[in-house]
């Protein structure tokens, strides 16, 4: 062997072992060429804050509320989004309880906390580049409010296999004892889209019309133990809640199961997002590094460096086309405007139809395909992502994919999202074109 090739050898293993940090000392994106907690973000709230801090926009606090009102404006977060949880499983515990529950708000780019008497609102955004970035903004009035970026806090329960293994979004269903406390030995489940409705929203309020499906929803257990036949009849197709908190003290009186069921699906994709991005950058960083210590032409693949897009990719498509949905058994209806608002939202194509359109009778989406494939997030994908998803996307909305993971899409389901794609993504691969 050349002594030259053996050099760039050693060089190689050396660099290899100077990556294989142990886990527990530093996460892998917070290494080149992620750097999650050095890098400057760019999203809603790093937007809003250039805003108020050069006097284009201003924000006052009002009574009891604090900032949520003007923060709601600024953002363009529908209050009927509001949905109510009641475990202690966020940053303020202490101010969460089934009297006082936490009222969460959002829309496509950022989700909003609220604590009845709290110090902060708790919020995260999605940021194109950084995945799911964190903030709090003090309740207490200022003359040019001040975003808090938080990394440690937060990442302790929101970085881990339970979001993707990135800074991401949770979703929890759990029993909860009269004064909010999870009651861990009864089960704790993470939700999302493929979750059964039976399973989900323990420690949640829920309001709405689900029939004769039953959920976990308004549910406190007495005592310390989650009995093996869990009671639930009061909790089901509630259609308000002044007989169990103080509705008066939030902006909504609702917790609308609408709007809880797209929470759930779009922080599975956010994460699913954050994830292609990540393995992208990193594969093709270890590529750069690989070529650059073996002497090989710029821009060679590994292909492990294809496995590794390729899997992510395909996790991906599989949230953006609802793979495993839980089917509905009765129409779904929410108690607020959240579902018109949401749907409200959607670029229509010339039939009318948008991404948005629920359909609530056998799944969520009357034409399942994520609205999240025109977000920000998406767009800033990795070229190399987005050529794969697109490519992913085309074989299947075209019938040339007919797994069984894709039976749920119908000949029909197929060509309505094609054709609704085609009219309202702007940025589509020249084989999309008609």
């Amino acid at each position: 062997m050349r002594v030259s090739k053996m050099l760039r050898l050693l060089g190689l293993a050396l660099l290899l072992v100077g990556r294989q940090v142990p886990a527990w000392a530093e996460d892998e994106f917070e290494r080149a060429p992620i750097l999650y907690s050095q890098s400057t973000p760019e999203n809603p709230i790093s937007q809003l804050q250039d805003r108020l801090d050069r006097g284009e926009v201003a924000m006052e606090p009002v009574a009891d509320l604090g900032y949520l009102p003007a923060l709601l404006r600024a953002l363009e977060v529908p209050v009927e989004s509001q949905m109510l949880v009641f475990s202690k499983t966020s940053l303020q515990i202490q101010r969460i309880s089934p009297r006082t529950p936490r009222a969460l708000y959002f829309n496509d780019d950022v989700y909003i906390g609220f604590c009845q008497s709290g110090e902060v609102l708790e919020i995260s955004a999605a940021d194109p580049k950084l995945g799911t970035v964190f903030y709090t903004l003090d309740q207490e009035r200022a003359e040019k409010p001040k975003f808090t970026r938080q990394v440690d806090n937060c990442l302790l329960c929101h970085s881990s296999s339970r979001t993707e293994a990135v800074p991401g979004h949770l979703v929890r269903s759990l029993f909860v004892d009269p004064g909010g406390q999870p009651i861990y030995s009864g089960g704790s489940r993470i939700v999302d889209h493929k979750t059964p409705l039976e399973d989900r929203w323990g420690g949640w309020y829920v309001t709405g019309r689900h029939g004769a499906q039953k959920h976990l929803g308004n549910l406190v257990i007495q005592g310390k133990e989650v009995p093996r036949q869990v009671e639930n009849a009061q909790g089901q197709n509630l259609l308000q809640l002044d007989d169990r908190i103080r509705t008066q003290a939030y902006l909504s009186p609702h917790s609308d199961i609408v709007a809880l069921m797209v929470l759930e699906h779009q922080a599975l994709v956010h994460n699913r997002l954050t994830k292609a991005n990540f393995v992208t950058r990193q594969a093709l960083d270890y590529d750069a590094m690989m070529n650059r210590t073996l002497g090989n032409p710029e821009g060679k693949r590994l292909d492990s460096t294809n496995r590794r897009i390729q899997s992510a990719g395909d996790e991906l498509v599989e949230a953006l086309l609802l793979v495993g949905e839980a089917k509905l058994t009765a129409p779904i209806r929410g108690t607020s405007e959240f579902a018109r608002v949401f749907a409200a939202g959607g670029t229509k194509d010339g039939q009318g139809r948008s991404l948005r359109d629920l359909d609530l009778e056998r799944r969520l989406f009357k034409y399942p395909c994520s609205y999240l494939i025109m977000s920000k997030s998406f767009d800033g994908l990795p070229g190399e992502m987005k050529e794969y998803v697109w490519r992913r996307l085309w074989k299947i909305l075209k019938g040339e994919d007919r797994s069984e993971k894709f039976a749920h899409l119908s000949d029909q389901d197929r060509q309505n999202i094609l054709e609704i794609l085609r009219a309202t993504q702007p940025d589509l691969p020249a084989e999309w074109k008609p």
